[in-house]
């Protein structure tokens, strides 16, 4: 049996009242679950003997606009054992944009949040250190929300004297 295979059934073993939304497009794996469950799906997806997803390469996020949940936050993991990539998906709302951060399972996940909240707004709660990476800490608007206008705001910015 793949490890593609063993995924999904592990999960629902452990996790019996969870409902796992799966999805496998071109063999590209995506499971999307509750925003509450992010830190134990993860633990358990990296400590499993079997599974051994020891590698986060990324968070980010999609804002959907008009959707009720307006954000899908997505987590790339892989094993490097199983040599097997894995994306994990959870929503959360618009008006109180938050999830657990998932820096105690995987340190490399400080920096992605980090960007992840810089650009969209998104919180994470219990993150060692979440400030912005690429904006000023009092900069007011999140680049990569969808009413933030593509051209950007003439003046929000100013820009350092030569």
């Amino acid at each position: 049996m793949e490890i593609k295979d063993k995924i999904v059934p592990l999960l629902q073993e452990q996790f019996p009242e969870t409902n796992f939304e799966v999805t496998d497009f071109r063999g590209d794996l995506k499971i999307k679950f509750d925003a509450s469950l992010i830190v134990p799906v993860g633990n358990f997806l990296k400590q499993h003997d079997e599974l051994k997803f020891n590698m986060c390469e990324d968070v980010t996020a999609v804002d959907w606009a008009t959707k009720k949940k307006r954000f899908t936050i997505i987590y790339h993991i892989y094993s490097l054992e199983n040599k097997f990539r894995l994306r994990l998906a959870c929503d959360v709302e618009e008006n109180h944009p938050h999830i657990e951060s998932v820096v105690p399972v995987w340190k490399s996940a400080n920096w992605y949040e980090r960007e992840t909240y810089d650009m969209y707004g998104i919180k994470f709660d219990n993150h060692p250190d979440l400030r912005r990476m690429y904006m000023p800490e009092e900069y007011e608007y999140y680049p990569l929300r969808k009413e933030y206008p593509l051209m950007g705001i003439p003046g929000d910015l100013t820009l350092p004297k030569k």
